[in-house]
């Protein structure tokens, strides 16, 4: 029987729910179970504002909406994330400046952005990659000394700190997924969370396509009217309501998914020389969105998931570096991104799902990779 990399867990209340909202009789989003979702969150991680959308995506263009990206703004970002975060300035016109990776992890080395800002510079987007934090407060300060917005794609980052404050809080705006292989989840899903208040009304109006809907439904106005551009970013009350029965759970979530954590790190540390384990700086928590190995060289990680998939397991590796993309390549101001580039080519992740049993781990994961250190790779 094959070893999943991830299997959406289902707490058991997820239909119950949905049927539930169903009863209510209103499905197109904003609704009981919407709000629900959004207090919760607003209250258990202090954040000021926080709105559900159909994707973390879709968070990631309204905040780049929200700080008005225009054709030619620059926009520093690491190269080893998915293709939303830079999707979502392009599509507004910015120009994408990418950031080298760190050695020790695969955020952003926050000593690389410095020589990166230029006068056309509006923001710095980072990415807490494995739901660890980036160095927040270097980034914070160097983001006000020239006057930049600090975006956080927290899409791993949900239930996770910096110096105990909750990833997610900290810079302007801050986007979250709930998509099937994240934490808590949704199917799909996202949430804006918006830090400085500022951009609160105009949020309102974006994701209602642009209308100033939601104070027709507060009573402030008489009639709505398109006074702004937006999309349809609002996702349905079927939606908020299967991710209200995971926020329900969650504190049970996490608790499983770190000791499956705990007990990779710990049998793993053995193999210390061969791969690089991951690092939880002192100034972050560890939400236990992914367990991944470094290998040393690009054949190595191949083999591995090879003999992995041989023994009926799924590991798999991750981003590909966004400045040697194919579409970005001609774009690409030539500089070398040395660590970006080595996490593509030997980042390996290991299955790491609640279902997932930590006799799975020490009988069948773990000798697997013992077997193959021995006798395939070294």
């Amino acid at each position: 029987m094959q070893i999943p990399f991830n299997k959406p867990y289902l707490t058991g209340k997820e239909i119950t729910y949905i049927q539930e909202a169903a009863a209510i009789g209103k499905l197109s989003g904003d609704g009981v179970f919407t709000k629900r979702c959004e207090r919760f969150f607003e209250e258990k991680y202090g954040f000021k504002k926080s709105m559900l959308t159909s994707s973390c995506t879709d968070a990631l263009e309204m905040a780049a909406i929200l700080i008005n990206i225009q054709e030619g703004d620059e926009v520093i970002m690491p190269s080893f994330t998915f293709v939303s975060t830079a999707n979502a300035f392009i599509m507004r016109g910015a120009k994408i400046v990418f950031a080298d990776s760190s050695a020790e992890h695969p955020n952003i080395d926050a000593t690389k952005i410095a020589n990166l800002i230029t006068r056309n510079t509006k923001a710095i987007v980072v990415v807490h990659y494995a739901g660890v934090a980036c160095d927040m407060d270097n980034i914070i300060a160097l983001a006000n000394n020239h006057n930049l917005f600090v975006i956080e794609d927290a899409a791993q980052a949900i239930d996770a700190y910096y110096k105990g404050k909750p990833l997610g809080s900290i810079g302007h705006l801050a986007a979250f997924s709930f998509h099937e292989t994240k934490n808590i989840i949704a199917g799909e899903g996202g949430m804006l969370v918006i830090n400085d208040e500022k951009f609160i009304e105009r949020a309102e109006i974006i994701r209602e396509k642009g209308t100033n809907r939601n104070k027709f439904y507060r009573g402030e106005i008489d009639k709505y009217n398109w006074v702004d551009i937006g999309s349809s970013f609002l996702p349905s009350e079927i939606t908020a309501a299967f991710l209200w029965a995971q926020i329900e759970a969650i504190d049970d979530i996490q608790q499983k998914r770190i000791s499956l954590w705990n007990t990779y790190y710990e049998a793993l540390l053995a193999y210390a020389d061969f791969f690089q384990l991951p690092v939880i700086h002192e100034y972050a928590s560890n939400n236990a969105h992914a367990f991944y190995l470094v290998c040393q060289q690009a054949e190595d990680r191949n083999q591995l998931i090879d003999f992995f998939r041989s023994k009926n397991i799924l590991a798999v590796f991750h981003y590909q570096s966004l400045h040697k993309s194919p579409y970005f390549l001609d774009k690409h101001d030539g500089r070398i991104l040395q660590e970006a580039d080595r996490y593509s080519q030997c980042l390996l992740r290991l299955p790491l799902f609640y279902e997932l049993s930590t006799e799975e781990i020490t009988h069948t994961i773990i000798p697997t990779i013992t077997t193959f250190v021995e006798q395939y790779a070294y």
